[in-house]
């Protein structure tokens, strides 16, 4: 259940901070995208740098990056969060979040969260029982925060008694289960439109120009999509697999023109369009009736532009539909997506690069890159394209409420 999800991580500093490297470890295991926040006071328990290695994420502190001159945004990462665990979280941070006191960036990031937040107690027995922290505790419960209670045993002070923050692997299960128990449809009434696979462009009855993509990326997109319960279309080209999920509705084409007039056809109807086919740029301008016979002569094809179907759909794009691309680039990368990106209108566009090994066509793998409008850049680790489609999805998902 924890496949594609992303976790937000926030530490406090108390002596328990030592098992969240357990629990980042099981959730990566588990599948979950993590990223991890603590105090200054959780420093002096656990390095960053372990908590980073764990995670595969860099560690977030303070407001501003100040090795890159980024911004750490609280907004963001609330939004870009599937569930948010605080563990441990000490009776100082505990009172703040109750009274809503956002003087770091985990806190001001808990004010900023929509997404569930599952926090983790841990402290001696004696500021656990006390009146004020039980009243603290209520409150953030009342507020729909989850707590995970405390486990009784041994405590840093020597007492025993209530106060251990509970155990990683019972942590994971709670957030396992949770997701269990919410169906998770983040798209449920989204109307998503994707294309995917090749195009053939004939040259007579026999020949054609095409490419090496498989459709496998975008099928990956569909099934994804489907899953978080959109209504999804998907026009596709000349490809040899299908989608698993049965509901998905399939449009199959065949040359870049009949991909363009399908997507154009239904781009005003849907809240969702994701870009990932590899769409001719160029088809001959006349298609020879009979094969073409070999001669000792050489053949010159006289080729003419495709319709840009990211830039019909750009220029017809409501300011509440999110319009995502790819770009597969050869040299200059990101130079290059971020030029397609703002010509075309997109909203965001994802990155691949034929550099990188084990991405491109043909793969069941992918090493993306998510560039957004407002140039924001993740860089993801290769993975499978299952995986990178939850990726993909997820900064869509991130990214709706901003539209609606």
């Amino acid at each position: 259940m924890l496949r594609g999800k992303n976790i937000l991580v926030g530490l406090t500093g108390g002596i328990a901070a030592y098992k969240t490297a357990s629990i980042i470890r099981l959730l990566v295991k588990a599948g979950a995208e993590v990223k991890v926040i603590m105090t200054d006071h959780a420093k002096k328990f656990i390095t960053p740098l372990t908590l980073a290695t764990l995670s595969g994420h860099p560690v977030m502190s303070e407001f501003i990056n100040y090795e890159s001159g980024s911004w750490n945004s609280h907004i963001e990462l609330g939004m870009w969060a599937s569930l948010f665990l605080i563990a441990p979280a000490t009776a100082n941070t505990i009172a703040k979040m109750a009274n809503g006191i956002a003087d770091n960036l985990l806190l001001t990031t808990f004010l900023s969260a929509r997404c569930p937040v599952f926090i983790a107690p841990s402290m001696d027995v004696d500021m656990l029982k006390h009146p004020s922290t039980q009243k603290n505790i209520d409150i953030l419960r009342k507020n729909g925060n989850f707590i995970l209670d405390p486990a009784s045993g041994e405590l840093a002070s020597g007492l025993t008694g209530k106060g251990r923050l509970a155990e990683p692997e019972d942590i994971v299960k709670e957030i396992n289960n949770f997701f269990k128990k919410k169906s998770y449809n983040p798209l449920k009434g989204k109307q998503v439109l994707i294309n995917a696979g090749p195009t053939r462009e004939p040259v007579d009855p026999v020949r054609f120009l095409s490419n090496y993509s498989t459709g496998k990326m975008g099928i990956a997109l569909a099934d994804i999509a489907a899953e978080y319960g959109a209504e999804v279309q998907l026009v596709l080209g000349p490809v040899n697999l299908v989608p698993d999920n049965s509901f998905i509705e399939i449009i199959d084409v065949t040359t870049a023109e009949s991909m363009a007039n399908e997507c154009i056809a239904r781009f005003s109807s849907c809240d969702i369009a994701i870009l990932s086919a590899a769409v001719a740029d160029f088809s001959p301008e006349q298609i020879e009736q009979k094969k073409i016979k070999k001669t000792e002569n050489e053949l010159i094809l006289k080729l003419k532009p495709t319709t840009d179907i990211a830039e019909a759909l750009g220029k017809r794009k409501k300011p509440s539909q999110i319009l995502a691309g790819f770009a597969l680039e050869t040299n200059n990368e990101i130079e290059n997506a971020r030029a397609k990106l703002q010509k075309k209108n997109l909203d965001l566009i994802v990155l691949n690069s034929l550099s990188d090994d084990g991405a491109g066509f043909g793969f069941d793998t992918n090493k993306i890159t998510i560039i957004d409008r407002n140039n924001n850049i993740n860089k993801f680790e290769l993975k499978s394209k299952e995986e990178a489609a939850r990726n993909i999805l997820g900064k869509i998902i991130s990214m709706i409420n901003l539209f609606e």
